[in-house]
């Protein structure tokens, strides 16, 4: 078994490049945090093959302006915690970009290309999105975000946590695959339940017109 710190090679065919947000809530107080980029890479992993996904930094991305097709590979570390990580691999060195892949040809949705610049996302803000939606027809869309959820249960006693994974949609209004799903709850002190109501949603992105 290999130690939390050991770097594990790896390289592949990028099929996806998305935000990576870990997302914070206390009851209905919720806050992010950008952190960078998540590729999800089909090919070898130290001794296999496989589908994965690399946790890669913001001034890479600037660097490399991942797309799907690229060939890349490079070397990274296992999460040390992945309760609050979607990846399974962080601290990326020797990081090598092959080729970058063809324009993007498909007419969307999803969308394809080079994802923007974390201030874009922040500044669109997010919907919530069904995660059955997200895996089969989202999660390649530069748009689409699979989150990491810290829970704090109590604030005046912040060592109760809970962890889960949520899905957000940052693109177009308009997308006609896009389901939001159920609503959300949040647990809280004394077996109170927050419900994260869709008019929540309509604020965060009625600043945007429908095909933005």
């Amino acid at each position: 078994m290999r130690r939390p710190s050991q770097k594990v090679a790896w390289s592949g065919v990028l099929t996806a490049a998305q935000p990576r947000i870990r997302l914070t809530r206390s009851f209905d107080q919720l806050s992010h945090t950008y952190q960078g980029y998540v590729l999800r890479v089909t090919g070898p992993i130290g001794p296999e093959r496989r589908e994965f996904l690399v946790a890669v930094g913001k001034s890479a991305h600037e660097k490399h302006q991942f797309r799907i097709g690229a060939e890349l590979g490079g070397e990274g570390v296992p999460v040390n915690d992945p309760r609050i990580e979607t990846a399974e691999l962080y601290r990326v060195s020797k990081l090598e970009v092959h080729s970058r892949g063809p324009e993007p040809t498909q007419k969307p949705p999803p969308w394809h290309g080079v994802p923007p610049s974390l201030s874009v996302y922040r500044e669109r803000g997010h919907r919530r999105l069904a995660a059955r939606t997200y895996e089969t027809r989202c999660i390649s869309c530069i748009w689409g975000c699979k989150m990491a959820v810290e829970i704090i249960i109590d604030q005046w006693n912040p060592r109760q946590r809970r962890y889960r994974a949520e899905t957000f949609c940052y693109g177009p209004l308009s997308c006609p695959i896009y389901k939001s799903g159920p609503n959300r709850t949040v647990p809280g002190r004394r077996g109170m339940t927050w419900v994260e109501e869709d008019w929540i949603d309509q604020e965060e992105t009625s600043h945007r017109n429908p095909d933005e």
